[in-house]
């Protein structure tokens, strides 16, 4: 058995990592809450996730929190392309907007990241989060505080 030394992957490659490699089996948000990754770029990110009764807020539509954790999912990851081996980030400010409500029945959602800015010490990024018909239903900023590096 190998093991893999994520010291010195970059960000882009470990989220490249993440995505290829079978981790179904390692604990994270993205496991719980069935978020998968479609595209991983420099400086942006995309994940999809379908919508679950579990997800329901006492509305029953898709709780907020649930959109907010999506996209600062998919931001903080397009923040996390742009960085070297050794060095991580985390979130100091998320600000969402939400536009419309979605149904919990399976539906899916598609949230895109992408970075505005990549400091030294701090990054910006935006996100949005859209349904299956392209329609807008939340997006958002963060602000990211870059930890690690010299």
């Amino acid at each position: 058995m190998t093991t893999t030394d994520f010291s010195a992957m970059t960000g882009l490659d470990l989220l490249r990592w993440a995505r290829d490699e079978r981790t179904d089996n390692i604990p994270s948000i993205g496991r719980l809450l069935g978020m998968t990754f479609i595209d991983i770029e420099h400086g942006h990110v995309s994940m999809e996730m379908i919508t679950q009764p579990d997800f329901a807020n006492p509305l029953g539509t898709v709780h907020g929190g649930i959109a907010a954790t999506l996209l600062d999912s998919v931001m903080g990851c397009a923040v996390h392309t742009t960085l070297a081996a050794g060095v991580g980030y985390t979130t100091l400010e998320l600000k969402v907007n939400y536009i419309r409500s979605v149904s919990t029945d399976h539906r899916p959602l598609t949230a895109r990241g992408s970075v505005i800015h990549a400091g030294r010490t701090t990054a910006t990024a935006e996100g949005s989060v859209r349904d299956s018909q392209d329609r807008l239903i939340a997006h958002a900023t963060t602000t990211c505080l870059i930890l690690g590096r010299d």
